[in-house]
């Protein structure tokens, strides 16, 4: 498909998501750490499981680097454990506290001005970070322009025929790198609303493609 006519269609599906369900206001955090944690967090579970793990930390005061990472393995297994896989995200979220803590001296702003190419590599260097988890903590915490990659754009493009079924993360991702303007409002918001139409319409099985907004664009 001509590039042109590719980078239509992705702005036309981009339009008709935003008139369907407005405004996403994505990703939900206070602060930017607390995006980091939640995007570690919400691996493997839904959203509302990591509001509640994160009310726990919010109510232990925790939130921040040099706090979380003080606290006892146990202890902050037991405060994530309605994310699930609590006692292996307590480990994710202390070796990336641990990355931030002696490269950055615990402070996000350093990490952030890093060179954005490097401090991803860095970043998937850290055990149990993967290419979605640094790209959700680079574009949502760091407003870096990464597009994020998870199951439901696999699923979505794949079904309208713009990712063949054996696609990875790299090749998902340079659909929209390649076609969209480098913006980490629209990568944002467009990844935000391939969630909502996932989780409402595009579902795994039984998807609901007659009142589904993408319905048109079927090939």
């Amino acid at each position: 498909m001509p590039s042109n006519t590719l980078r239509r269609k992705l702005m036309a599906i981009y339009r008709a998501l935003r008139h369907a369900y407005g405004p996403q206001h994505w990703w939900p955090g206070d602060t930017p750490f607390e995006m980091i944690v939640g995007a570690v967090l919400t691996q493997n579970t839904a959203w509302v499981n990591v509001e509640k793990a994160i009310a726990n930390l919010k109510r232990e005061r925790v939130l921040t680097p040099a706090r979380l990472f003080r606290l006892p393995p146990r202890k902050l297994a037991a405060l994530i454990r309605p994310s699930g896989y609590y006692n292996i995200k307590a480990g994710r979220l202390r070796r990336l506290l641990e990355f931030i803590l002696s490269h950055n001296a615990g402070s996000l702003k350093i990490m952030f001005a890093a060179e954005p190419s490097s401090l991803r590599r860095n970043l998937l260097g850290v055990h149990g970070i993967g290419p979605e988890t640094a790209d959700a903590i680079l574009l949502y915490a760091g407003g870096k322009p990464f597009f994020v990659v998870d199951a439901y754009t696999r699923r979505i493009f794949g079904r309208h025929g713009f990712i063949g079924p054996g696609a990875d993360y790299d090749e998902t991702q340079r659909l929209f790198t390649d076609n969209l303007s480098r913006s980490v409002r629209l990568y944002n918001e467009y990844h935000a609303l391939i969630v909502r139409v996932g989780k409402e319409h595009c579902k795994k099985k039984k998807p609901l493609c007659l009142e589904c907004p993408l319905k048109r664009f079927l090939q």
